[in-house]
């Protein structure tokens, strides 16, 4: 791995950045073989990173102006451990930027952000057949917690659920 160009700058996403978020998401989603699973507009990312009651963070991986990368990530709470965490949703490289080093210093970055909040946690997923992405996760020191499997709820299923509960 060669090290990054200089100078790269990790720094917290705008409002102004609202339009090149959701660019590097559906990029992100265009690698994952997701790209059809992109519903969100721009309105969306910016309410959920600028409104009233921001419930993710996103931060910007530049080389030389040029924005080569993002991470995304929101606060999450263990019981066990009784301290927030912080759950990476989304890492990022443009594939020409890739090999440099650019996803391990946003991901430094961003356990930095962890330490420096008290968090007892930093956690994130990966899809199974992202060897480069595991590989990197692994050189940095995460371990994979194989005894858990992520559920998830969408659409019908959870307006169902929720009626249940007379939410909606």
């Amino acid at each position: 791995m060669s090290p990054p160009p200089e100078p790269l700058r990790i720094s917290a996403a705008t409002p102004a950045d609202v339009s090149l978020v959701l660019a590097l998401i559906r990029e992100l989603a265009d690698y994952e073989r997701m790209a059809d699973q992109v519903v969100a507009a721009e309105a969306d990312i910016e309410r959920a990173l600028f409104g009233p009651r921001p419930c993710a963070e996103a931060v910007i991986a530049r080389v030389d102006g040029e924005a080569v990368g993002f991470a995304l990530f929101f606060q999450s709470f263990s019981t066990f451990v009784g301290r927030p965490g912080l759950y990476l949703e989304d890492l990022f490289v443009r594939p020409a930027h890739r090999g440099r080093g650019i996803g391990r210093r946003l991901l430094a970055h961003l356990a930095d952000i962890a330490v420096e909040r008290g968090c007892g946690r930093f956690e994130w997923s990966v899809l199974d057949w992202n060897e480069l992405a595991i590989a990197s996760y692994r050189r940095a020191g995460a371990v994979p917690m194989d005894e858990w499997t992520v559920y998830r709820l969408t659409g019908e299923p959870l307006r169902a659920l929720a009626a249940e509960a007379g939410a909606r």
